[in-house]
This record gives C-alpha cells, sequence and structure tokens, in this order.
C-alpha cells in the first residue's frame, strides 16, 4: 500500500475536476477514477481492449476491474476473462465516510459531517453473492481497499428536509487507509475471528465481527457455500456452522 502515491493521484483528481468545472462535473465516477490510476502499473495499462471488452486494467498478463457497486454487471465479463488471465476485482469500502449536502439548484454543498456508519468488508459480501459461481475459481482473486470518503448527497429526497431517499451524486477519496486481499480460497479463513467458540449461529457470528445478524448470514452462507465453514446441526432454530476440516490449497 503507497499512501503517498495514493493521495497524488487524489490530489490531482480533485485539482482537474474543480479548477476546469467544479465539483458538479463528478458524476458518480471519482472513486473509479482514483483507484484506476492507483492499481494500473503504467498509464497506458487502463481502458484496454480484451476479447470484445474494455478491461480497466491491464498489463498483458493480468486485468484489474475497479468495481463501484453491482456486480450482476460482472458475471460475463467474468465468463471472458476467467478463461485466460487473472482478474483481480478492486472493490473500495468506505471505512470511515463524511457526508455533504448539495442543492440541486445552486450547486452550493454543506460542510462534511462525519456519519456514524463505518464500512467493513463483510458488508461487501452483499455484491460478492451476485458472483458467488465464481468466488472459488482459481483466476479470481479480490482486493477490498478501505478509503475515507467525502460523498456528495442531493437536496432531493421525499422528507421535509429532503434527506430521506436522496441520490448520490459522487464519492471522492479523502485517503486509503488499508487494504483486504483474497488471493486463493484459504485467504477466507481471515473472515473468522479468533476465538470464536464452535459450533456458532449467525447471531453469533454478526456479535463477533460487530455485524447484524441479517450481515452475518449473508457471509456464512457464501463461506458455507466455498467449504470454508460447514453446517452442523441447529440451536433451536438456528443454524449452527463450524470451521471446515478440509484442504484449502487450491
Amino acid at each position: 500500500m503507497d499512501t503517498a502515491r495514493f493521495e497524488k493521484i487524489r490530489n490531482m483528481a480533485a485539482g482537474s475536476a474543480r479548477e476546469v468545472h467544479g465539483i458538479g462535473t463528478l458524476k458518480e465516477k471519482t472513486v473509479h477514477a482514483v483507484f484506476k490510476d492507483y492499481y494500473a502499473p503504467q498509464p497506458d495499462m487502463v481502458e484496454i481492449p480484451v476479447n470484445g471488452y474494455v478491461a480497466d486494467i491491464f498489463t498483458g498478463e493480468e486485468i484489474i476491474e475497479i468495481q463501484t457497486g453491482n456486480f450482476n454487471k460482472m458475471r460475463s465479463r467474468l465468463d471472458c476473462f476467467l478463461p485466460n488471465y487473472p482478474v483481480t476485482i478492486v472493490y473500495p469500502i468506505p471505512e470511515i465516510k463524511y457526508l455533504c449536502w448539495m442543492d440541486e439548484d445552486t450547486g452550493e454543498c454543506s460542510k462534511p459531517r462525519k456519519s456514524t456508519v463505518k464500512g467493513s468488508v463483510y458488508r461487501a459480501f452483499y455484491e460478492l453473492y451476485k458472483i458467488k459461481p465464481y468466488l472459488s475459481h482459481p483466476n479470481l482473486r479480490l482486493c477490498f481497499p478501505f478509503m475515507e470518503v467525502e460523498e456528495y448527497r442531493l437536496l432531493n429526497g421525499w422528507s421535509r428536509d429532503k434527506k430521506r431517499g436522496s441520490s448520490r451524486y459522487d464519492r471522492f477519496p479523502r485517503a486509503l487507509l488499508g487494504e483486504f486481499r483474497i488471493n486463493k480460497l484459504d485467504d477466507y479463513m481471515q473472515l473468522i475471528p479468533d476465538g470464536l467458540p464452535e459450533p456458532f449461529t449467525a447471531q453469533e457470528f454478526g456479535r463477533a465481527v460487530k455485524e447484524r445478524k441479517e450481515t452475518a448470514a449473508k457471509v456464512l452462507h457464501i463461506l458455507n457455500y466455498l467449504h470454508i465453514v460447514e453446517q452442523c446441526g441447529k440451536k433451536g432454530r438456528a443454524y449452527v456452522y463450524r470451521a471446515a476440516e478440509i484442504d484449502l490449497k487450491v
């Protein structure tokens, strides 16, 4: 992780957007653009045609795709790329978020206010579920960079203060805080916290990782599908799990 390089790229993105046309030019692409430039080994490796698709980054040996949401759109690309190349999906996670509210008519922005919501890698599993059949492919890798981010939202919601039901306009990275990588199947074991008694329910898992039961259940569903954990009975009406005793060296 090169925080100095990330900051340089972030500052260039900020300067070009604001000097030329202002915040109104960002249009929900800033996070994608910044991370694409950051993860590209060379500037001439971005936006490269590969087998009928345009890869975000193609090194000649590896493809890197920056995905900020809607993993449903990834499936056809993975069908095309995975048989021939290692593919890394980069999914930035807003670990710390500041909210800025924009007036649609004037373009005026409020001062950033820190959100109480803190992002985590476990919430990425709502998107990973959409590509579940691909997660065990030996050519697929996942990278989750954690960022501090400013999120710009339009005051166009249905509530009196126009915030509920509002549209997200753009997100702008402030800082790169860390990374979580999954390069092979047994890397998923990192998601099971040390000291978690076995067997455990989704509620107990969620408590251990400080996530809601619904999020924990989604994570365990995928880990069970990948044979990282296995169901081993029930506690009342709840399924219980334990770490799977299989060879994960794929």
